[in-house]
């Protein structure tokens, strides 16, 4: 991407979201682009407005007393794009660590018969986002997994590619998904979820 491209699609963007842009279009010749830590920073001031505990008990409509058979479940890590947005970033940074511009949260809460999750999806670089609630049976949830995804790495150069790692909830006929890319134990999480919802078929 060239300045004069980004500079078109930086027009009526705030602070934060041009800020967001310059930090995956850096490439030498633009200024004031972010730093691994800048841009860490503007992930997480959105992501605990948007994905806070209390705002998804009250998307779910649900106290915390009622969905405390298990411990709370948070995953979160960045995301391949939004379909419709007219900037997309990724890339891997001096840290060596991969990001994108896209984000997400995802809450799973635990009652005596159901899970209830929230998840929502952001985008840093506009103020795109898509939260989903959902609520499963226990009899209706066929596996919680994991999986990993290839999203294309722009900021390395044409046909650059990188695996996320993914979390997946899966029913009959159907799946929701989101990144655990932040999370460092997802797989003895899931293992505890997994030895729950073997309770909860055998009763």
């Amino acid at each position: 991407m060239d300045k004069s491209e980004l500079n078109r699609l930086m027009k009526g963007k705030t602070e934060e979201q041009k800020k967001a842009m310059k930090y995956f279009a850096a490439t030498g010749c633009f200024s004031g682009a972010p730093s691994d830590e800048e841009f860490d920073a503007i992930v997480k001031a959105k992501a605990n407005e948007l994905g806070s505990k209390t705002r998804a008990l009250g998307k779910i409509g649900m106290d915390e007393d009622q969905v405390n058979e298990i411990k709370p479940v948070q995953f979160y890590g960045f995301e391949d794009e939004i379909k419709g947005n007219d900037f997309y970033g990724s890339g891997t940074g001096k840290d060596g660590r991969f990001r994108t511009s896209i984000y997400s949260v995802t809450w799973l809460f635990f009652s005596d018969s159901q899970v209830f999750m929230y998840s929502v999806k952001f985008d840093t670089a506009s103020d795109a986002k898509k939260e989903t609630t959902e609520e499963y049976f226990y009899k209706d949830i066929t596996n919680f997994s994991t999986t990993s995804e290839t999203i294309p790495d722009t900021k390395s150069g044409a046909g650059k590619t990188k695996e996320i790692s993914k979390f997946v909830l899966s029913v009959a006929g159907d799946k929701f998904g989101c990144s655990t890319m932040g999370v460092s134990d997802v797989e003895s999480t899931i293992q505890g979820m997994k030895q729950k919802l073997r309770e909860k078929k055998a009763q």
